[in-house]
């Protein structure tokens, strides 16, 4: 039996795609105003900016992306999946609560906060502790380094917002970690599957 739904490869392959075109796209229709480097993505998708719709069209499109995803991925504990999908809400909920043109937002940054804290507790709610016999991406040790690596992004990004350094560059990477992880444990669910299927008669 299948662990995961085939569809999952496309629901989950497609968040990181859409994220970073998302962002590219809306970069280019902001022009030389905007600095990757050091301002976040949020500032695309603020109210005012020329590439808005792209971006909250991109993290909507994310959202949908990681609900399909945690209802599909019935390997993984269901703390996990709950994670994942309560990370997929947030982005809808960011993407409908644009930051300002100018200054910040208390409820948009609060809520960015909250997606950012589930999507990196995810993996590690979603372990599954049966050892070999679990695919490798839901096993302790890989969930454990994935939600590592996802909080000294997020740590990271603080310090870059505190300091106003390099916060763009930052944001992205640990978004980006993020948006991929989904599909690696897709993937490695349904390799996992494809091995454990016995061989067809004659073979």
């Amino acid at each position: 039996m299948r662990l995961v739904p085939r569809w999952t490869l496309l629901s989950s392959g497609c968040a990181p795609l859409l994220l970073t075109g998302g962002w590219t796209i809306a970069a280019l229709l902001e022009g030389p105003a905007y600095d990757p480097v050091t301002q976040t993505i949020s500032v695309l998708a603020a109210y005012g900016a020329q590439g808005s719709w792209v971006m909250t069209g991109a993290l909507l499109a994310l959202g949908v992306c990681h609900l399909l995803t945690a209802w599909g991925l019935r390997s993984a504990a269901l703390a996990g999946r709950v994670a994942l999908g309560g990370g997929g809400v947030t982005a809808l909920v960011v993407a409908l609560l644009p930051a300002p043109s100018s200054g910040g937002s208390l409820r948009h940054g609060s809520v960015a906060a909250v997606g950012f804290a589930l999507l990196a507790v995810w993996p590690l709610l979603a372990a599954d502790r049966g050892g070999a016999a679990a695919p490798w991406a839901l096993r302790p040790v890989a969930s454990l380094a994935a939600t590592a690596l996802m909080c000294v992004g997020a740590a990271w990004f603080l310090i870059e917002m505190q300091h106003q350094g390099a916060a763009g560059v930052a944001e992205r990477l640990v978004t980006s970690v993020q948006s991929l992880w989904p599909f690696v444990v897709v993937a490695s669910c349904l390799r996992h599957s494809a091995k454990e299927e016995p061989a067809p008669p004659g073979a």
